[in-house]
């Protein structure tokens, strides 16, 4: 085994312990045994040296010209570039997810440092015509100030990043309170940032559990922003607090995606489509595929197809090259699943393949949890309506089209969807109709691009985007400016039509 990774929190350009000294230690999902690195267990007394260290940084990072501050982040991309193999087989080593996977998280991180870089000569603001003459109007996009950044396990790398490129081009300086699961990721990601030069307490590091050293963030009296990423009932406490605190706040939370397959589908595609979707990163995304919709006319052959290739599936390490599923992120997380394997049995739905926890041969030594295919659900039962966060899909049978769209959307949460169909008609009434943030035609649930917007409606979010230009008005206010150049006093919408 490796040694030991030894985190520390990084504020104001220092690696620093815990005012307290406690550690707490994350461990190898596949191998609990191992160790994967020690971090400190921070209190309100690190998080606020960590808020004023960023306090005092904004006031000159956000002077700095945009299209400067943005070259700092093209250095994080080529880094990132550079540390790639290193970070994915950490990643591997620390989350459990298949080290292919792993290499994909990094690279978003890339992508998202160089589409962030761009950004820093197009944070564009408009010029618009004034009501009176000799007056110049124009918008302009204003830093926020510190932003609190809360991040989960299942992408160490690229959701940090996601947060911390386009706010850190804006203007902004950063706290990152990585997941107490994943700290060796962020800290070595942080090493990066800080390798890139990027002066002390622009960006700053928080280890810690979330009920301390996070909640301590969101409640700090000088956190301007909060960027959360994480369920749903965690989110609803952190919107409640920014909004009593007037805190700016966005959120990306829960899903309970479904793909459905229609009777005119390619078959084989959507099957492809249903394996990744419900089966990569071990089901722990939150835009898996976790509801299964099925044309009644094909549900018995693609259930066969499915329960096949399910069956071949391989379980293993991540840093194990022919490793299909890793292992579930911790103990906690494992019982969880297990535990809906319970309730689907007593409200009738059927376990087609699957449903247990591995406990023979190596595996046994990590968090395993078999791919698992439920059948017989109906809409109403709780494995249909609850996100479980593992491999396990619920097959839902359905008539018409119609009703497959209804059933897509009775549910709280709305984050990503998937159609497949050959039908051009169908295709635009699902992309109109399917109320959620993100829609596929012929792909699968999960797979996003930098350069869209990703989050969701109803539960999933508040209304917010991350990803793409509309990152940029996460981490930017608008501020309207006007230059009246007549020599006299003018009043807008009183006396200007006279």
């Amino acid at each position: 085994m490796k040694t030991p990774l030894n985190c520390q929190n990084y504020i104001n350009g220092q690696w620093l312990n815990a005012a307290t000294e406690t550690t707490l230690n994350s461990h190898n999902p596949a191998n609990k045994s191992e160790i994967v690195a020690t971090f400190p267990r921070s209190q309100a007394d690190d998080t606020d040296r960590a808020v004023t260290a960023a306090r005092q940084a904004y006031g000159s990072w956000r002077k700095v010209p945009a299209p400067a501050r943005a070259e700092y982040i093209f250095r994080v991309g080529e880094l990132l570039l550079q540390h790639k193999e290193e970070l994915a087989q950490l990643i591997s080593r620390e989350m459990g997810k298949p080290i292919t996977e792993a290499r994909g998280d990094v690279q978003e991180g890339v992508d998202c440092a160089f589409y962030s870089a761009g950004e820093g000569r197009r944070l564009f603001g408009q010029t618009t015509p004034s009501e009176m003459p000799n007056k110049f109007a124009m918008t302009v996009r204003m830093p926020i100030g510190v932003c609190a950044l809360i991040t989960p396990w299942n992408f160490p790398v690229a959701i940090p990043c996601w947060k911390a490129m386009p706010a850190l081009v804006c203007g902004n300086t950063v706290i990152l309170k990585p997941a107490e699961d994943t700290p060796a990721c962020a800290t070595k990601l942080i090493e990066i940032f800080a390798a890139a030069g990027l002066p002390p307490g622009v960006i700053n590091l928080v280890h810690g559990v979330g009920e301390e050293a996070g909640k301590a963030l969101v409640e700090h009296p000088n956190i301007d922003l909060v960027s959360f990423t994480g369920s749903s009932a965690t989110g609803a406490y952190v919107g409640e607090t920014c909004g009593r605190t007037h805190k700016r706040v966005c959120l990306e939370m829960g899903g309970k995606n479904a793909q459905v397959v229609m009777e005119d589908a390619d078959l084989e595609l959507a099957l492809d489509g249903a394996l990744w979707g419900a089966f990569g990163t071990t089901g722990q995304r939150c835009t898996a595929t976790s509801r299964l919709i099925l044309h009644r006319d094909i549900k018995e052959k693609f259930t066969t197809m499915l329960r096949e290739r399910t069956s071949q599936l391989r379980l293993g390490a991540g840093t194990e090259p022919e490793t299909d599923i890793g292992p579930i992120i911790n103990n906690r997380q494992l019982q969880r699943v297990h535990e809906y394997m319970n309730i689907a049995r007593e409200e009738g739905a059927k376990i087609l393949i699957g449903g247990e926890i591995v406990t023979e041969g190596q595996l046994k030594q990590g968090y395993f949890f078999q791919p698992t295919i439920l059948d017989n659900v109906t809409p109403q039962m709780r494995v249909a309506r609850e996100e479980i966060f593992g491999p396990v899909v619920a097959l839902i049978e359905v008539s018409t089209f119609e009703e497959a769209i209804a059933i897509l959307n009775d549910t709280k949460y709305g984050l990503s969807s998937s159609v497949y169909t050959r039908d051009i008609n169908r295709a635009f009434v699902a992309m109109r109709d399917i109320e959620v943030g993100i829609t596929y035609i012929n792909g699968p649930t999960i797979g996003a691009e930098v350069h869209l917007p990703f989050g969701g409606v109803k539960q999933t979010g508040n209304g917010h985007r991350e990803a793409g230009t509309t990152a940029l008005d996460v981490f930017t206010e608008w501020k309207s400016v006007y230059v009246d150049f007549s020599g006299s006093l003018q009043r807008a919408q009183i006396d200007n039509r006279s």
